[in-house]
């Protein structure tokens, strides 16, 4: 995101968007429960109580937006622990109902996170790496809303540059002077310069109309890359009370980089790709980077979906120590988060008392009563998610829109080879997936990645060789890759 800040280059607000700022709250926070689910029925099998919590936590959003102002900052989410084993699709229902209502969203490993007093992140870090994805998200929203106008500036701009140096290129004329004739130097410098300008002007009005018909995209012109910056106003170094090592090393490099004067680099290039950069310059001198992190904020703060997976995790064996010694203290360190504080970032302080955290574990080794009492009451919806059967693997691979099936037989189109998958062969991918799962450790899902991989390697490999052909996955072609690496406990537990 420090990227794109640097591309909007902030200070420079010459040309802003007006009346275009976009509601903390999307419009398509007003579906119902029942369209909420059907979205995510396109993509995830089975998992109804989880679909339900998330689309009623999400419709619970809207109806918070429609009350009085007093009664709707005491309307507090309903946050969601999702309790079931990996790859049941606990992340990709958080990450799906993410996308229906454009929020932004983050998902993190309750593990990468440390005690205060640890080495490792503190878990602060969740909601100021959440204030970067919402900047990403809304500065890109805005550099496509100005695109239009910033691909018809560029144009303008492309045409003076390249009139300018086409100028340049030109030998100046040689006015004689009579000798009865004693010019004023000053009269005679400004018949020069109009004289110039007019030249200028006709050359700028042919190469325009030349641009307009994209009959000079593989001439080359020399642009400058680097977007114009102010440096008047200095360097400034803000360190906020609140702020962490993880923001100390960014905000001394943009100390150290406004210190020293930038370098406008120059380059050679055709202009296609000179149309190119300038309408990204142009798009990003027409966004006020300011009024982007207000909304972002603003975003985070009333649409934002916080994804914690691995929470069980926290949860200590035993009360003695050892190495999980901080897992109870990292739950003590999301309590204040979850259920409401100002987080301090780089851009001011956030506040996330209504950010819908959805936490998930498989409990294999713990209970979600084993959380610490005050962590337990901030996730008052609890939802159970059933373990894959054989028949759900197999809607697994036919029936999403994104199923595996058809994005294997979308790749390998790329090659020119046709795949062809039969009813009887994803039938015994799925029996197989449910008998390495049942017989090893259930990971679901994930499980036909694997096998269908294997499956697979080998038209992969070959799929260059075979353009124009088209293999036919059966039956028996899936047990000849893999029915043997099955059958065998000991291959089995290394390959799939």
């Amino acid at each position: 995101m420090q990227e794109a800040q640097r591309r909007s280059t902030g200070k420079d607000k010459s040309v802003r968007i007006s009346g275009e700022e976009s509601p903390a709250v999307r419009p398509a926070d007003s579906l119902t429960p029942k369209e909420i689910v059907a979205e995510l029925n396109r993509y995830i099998i089975g998992q109804d109580d989880a679909k339900r919590a998330v689309a009623v936590a999400l419709r619970n959003r809207y109806r918070r937006q429609q009350l009085d102002e007093d009664l709707r900052q005491e309307v507090q989410p309903k946050n969601i622990l999702m309790i079931g084993s990996t790859g049941v699709g606990k992340t990709e229902i958080a990450r799906r109902v993410a996308r229906i209502v454009d929020a932004p969203f983050i998902k993190v490993e309750a593990t990468k996170f440390t005690e205060v007093g640890y080495v490792g992140r503190d878990v602060e870090s969740i909601v100021r790496d959440l204030v970067e994805i919402a900047i990403s998200m809304l500065h890109s929203e805005r550099m496509e809303q100005v695109q239009e106008k910033a691909s018809l500036a560029a144009v303008e701009r492309l045409a003076d540059i390249m009139s300018e140096q086409a100028l340049q290129q030109r030998p100046a004329r040689n006015h004689r002077k009579t000798s009865d004739q004693q010019e004023d130097e000053t009269a005679a410098a400004l018949r020069e310069a109009q004289a110039v300008e007019r030249r200028r002007r006709r050359e700028h009005k042919r190469l325009l109309d030349l641009l307009k018909t994209e009959a000079l995209e593989d001439e080359t012109v020399e642009i400058e890359v680097d977007p114009d910056v102010d440096y008047d106003e200095g360097p400034t170094f803000e360190f906020a009370p609140g702020s962490n090592p993880d923001e100390l090393q960014d905000t001394l490099f943009e100390l150290f980089e406004g210190m020293m004067p930038r370098r406008r680099l120059r380059r050679r290039v055709s202009v296609r790709e000179a149309r190119r950069i300038l309408s990204q310059q142009e798009a990003s001198r027409m966004v006020d980077f300011d009024a982007v992190v207000e909304a972002a904020i603003k975003r985070v703060e009333d649409a934002a979906v916080v994804f914690i997976d691995e929470i069980d995790k926290t949860i200590s064996g035993d009360g003695d120590g050892g190495p999980d010694i901080s897992g109870e203290g990292v739950q003590r360190d999301l309590l204040p988060i979850v259920e409401g504080s100002a987080v301090m970032t780089r851009y001011g302080p956030v506040h996330t008392d209504h950010i819908l955290f959805i936490a998930a574990g498989s409990f294999s080794k713990a209970r979600p009563s084993d959380l610490i009492p005050e962590l337990q009451g901030r996730f008052p919806i609890r939802v159970e998610l059933q373990s894959l059967t054989e028949d759900d693997l197999f809607a697994i691979l036919t029936e999403p829109q994104n199923a595996l099936t058809k994005q294997y037989e979308a790749l390998l189109a790329t090659e020119g080879l046709t795949l062809t998958f039969h009813e009887e062969g994803l039938r015994e991918v799925a029996r197989l997936a449910n008998q390495v799962n049942q017989r090893t450790e259930d990971i679901g899902a994930r499980r036909l990645h694997t096998i269908l991989e294997k499956v697979l390697e080998e038209l992969s490999f070959e799929a260059p060789d075979l353009a124009g052909t088209t293999a036919e996955i059966g039956r028996e072609f899936v047990l000849e890759k893999v029915g043997e690496v099955v059958d065998d406990d000991d291959l089995s537990n290394f390959i799939l």
